[in-house]
């Protein structure tokens, strides 16, 4: 299998054109969403994604012009909301940084929620280097992750927490909290209730966004060096 450290890719020119079809555009995107996120990107096929659409057999080729131009499609749709929501999250009116960390990872995993295939789609995508993954990533990714970067650096440096790297935080965020939305099916091996049901994913956002901050917050009291036990421990063994 060849991998490869090419330059980020370009998305292919041009929008979409649009024709009259049965099928929304948020339809179609929808559904060659959850294709790519399960199938994988050659394991799709135009013709069977227009069958399951019930759309003309050349209808996904004359709107897209490509299997390759409706993958970025895609990607653009399910990914642009999410970038949009984390730059807008920040709530001014809220002073405590950790408050402001819970908040975005909870916007994140309600997101996540909302659109379970894009956890899926990166499974698939992150095992190869490719010019997909390097769109992903620099389109989409890294600018989402750029604002809590800054806020886990400026926590870092004010001692209110330790430090994280942001690959760590965003597998145990993205892979690891948002991982019951994508795996409903093994979700419900543990629990028969829907992990997708609205009260559920925001009881759930809230736990997972208290875990994380309580894994690298720092305890006041650590800074408090408590009397040495060593003479208490020696006088035990005598």
């Amino acid at each position: 299998m060849e991998t490869m450290s090419a330059p980020l890719r370009r998305r292919p020119s041009g929008r979409p054109r649009s024709e009259d079809s049965p099928a929304s555009l948020d339809d179609i995107l929808g559904a060659a969403l959850k294709a790519f996120a399960t199938q994988g990107y050659d394991g799709v096929a135009l013709r069977t994604l227009n069958r399951e659409l019930g759309v003309s057999h050349n209808a996904l080729n004359g709107r897209f012009g490509s299997k390759e131009a409706l993958w970025y499609a895609t990607v653009d749709w399910a990914f642009q909301p999410l970038v949009l929501q984390l730059a807008t999250a920040f709530d001014p009116t809220v002073i405590d940084p950790l408050d402001q960390l819970r908040i975005s990872m909870r916007t994140f995993l309600e997101y996540s929620a909302e659109r379970p295939e894009l956890l899926g789609l990166m499974n698939i995508e992150g095992r190869q280097d490719t010019e997909r993954l390097a769109y992903v990533y620099n389109t989409y990714i890294q600018p989402a992750l750029a604002p809590l970067k800054r806020l886990l650096d400026h926590l870092v440096a004010t001692g209110r927490t330790r430090p994280i790297s942001l690959r760590t935080f965003n597998f145990v965020l993205a892979h690891g909290a948002a991982a019951q939305f994508t795996l409903g099916p093994l979700a419900r091996h543990f629990d028969p209730a829907d992990p997708l049901e609205p009260a559920a994913v925001k009881a759930h956002a809230q736990l997972a966004a208290d875990l994380i901050v309580r894994a690298i917050e720092i305890d006041p009291a650590e800074f408090d060096e408590p009397p040495s036990r060593q003479p208490q421990l020696a006088s035990r063994k005598e």
